[in-house]
């Protein structure tokens, strides 16, 4: 069959690479699309893949938003006018959703993110079928109209973290604490107060202090910014990580790393999920930040048992493939 991934964060790059090669191995055609983002392209040129960019990632105003989206569903709608695909897949990408909604393309989509209200109004009502972590509550489902569900036990990373492989990175300062920057351009963060900065000129007593930034430093140009790392493999590599998102810290926990979120929407239901099964994940707010970090500085955790005993997402996608007749 020929399956349409359509990515438009870095996570969701990560989520394609790793459904691209499980689908191509058996047997499926794989059409990956991607937008102008500050994480995509050069991730997924990282990861081996070279998506075709369609639109662009523009959150200046909500003109701009709704502008930029409107678009890309025209622009899809012309790629696919001759030869559409059997079957979409995303992590929640609005666009996606509503031209294979209109196409008439059943839709499998994964989703985490409760909070994230708009994204879930535009996307779960018009997918076929949702795999979600059985951390999520049923009500996450139900209210947002989801018809089939698949629940699974684990989280969306084990996804690409399960097999990955860091490589060494040369000449890095030791120790090293990697920083995530909020998404306070996400529609979910907003009037959120961005005080990163102010953490990292804290931790800095402590170590060398990466800051992961979303955008570039004046945050009008929202393409690109001024420098670009594999975080996964920065993560893999470092011994403590602070972040406000939840990717990233699941990311470090995953693979042993001690990882303190921090803020309001650190308090998910995925990341207490891995918290309760003990992996070393830390949920906290901004005064006790130092605290958690010279606790856990440079202590790494085996989770290796415990991360095998999760099931893996693409299992659960591969199988909701098989079971949409055509």
């Amino acid at each position: 069959m020929k399956i349409w991934y359509d990515a438009c964060t870095g996570k969701q790059v990560r989520y394609a690479v790793a459904i691209a090669k499980r689908l191509r191995k058996a047997g499926h055609e794989f059409i990956f699309t991607t937008r102008a983002h500050p994480d995509t392209v050069i991730l997924a040129k990282i990861l081996g893949e070279t998506p075709l960019v369609v639109g662009k990632y523009n959150p200046s105003t909500l003109a701009s938003r709704l502008q930029e989206s409107a678009e890309r569903i025209i622009e899809f709608a012309k790629l696919f006018k001759k030869s559409q695909p059997d079957i979409a897949i995303a992590h929640q990408s609005v666009e996606l959703c509503r031209t294979a909604f209109g196409l008439g393309i059943p839709i499998i989509l994964t989703a985490d993110t409760p909070y994230a209200y708009a994204v879930n109004k535009l996307s779960i009502p018009f997918a076929h079928t949702i795999v979600v972590s059985e951390a999520l509550p049923r009500s996450f489902t139900k209210n947002n109209c989801a018809k089939n569900v698949v629940s699974f036990k684990g989280v969306d990373e084990v996804a690409w973290v399960k097999d990955f492989n860091p490589t060494k990175i040369e000449g890095l300062k030791k120790p090293l604490i990697v920083v995530r920057q909020i998404e306070n351009k996400a529609s979910y963060a907003q009037n959120k107060k961005d005080i990163a900065k102010t953490i990292v000129e804290k931790l800095q007593k402590m170590g060398n202090v990466h800051l992961i930034q979303r955008y570039n430093e004046k945050g009008d140009k929202f393409g690109v910014k001024e420098s670009f790392a594999d975080s996964l493999n920065l993560v893999a590599n470092s011994d403590l990580v602070v972040s406000y998102g939840g990717t990233i810290a699941r990311e470090a926990a995953l693979l042993g790393i001690p990882s303190i979120a921090i803020s309001d929407m650190a308090k998910t239901y995925v990341n207490r999920y891995l918290a309760r099964k003990n992996f070393p994940l830390f949920i906290t707010n901004e005064r006790r930040v130092l605290g958690y970090a010279e606790q856990y500085m440079g202590k790494r955790f085996n989770t290796e048992n415990k991360l095998s005993q999760l099931e893996n997402p693409l299992d659960a996608i591969e199988k909701a493939v098989g079971t949409i007749k055509l």
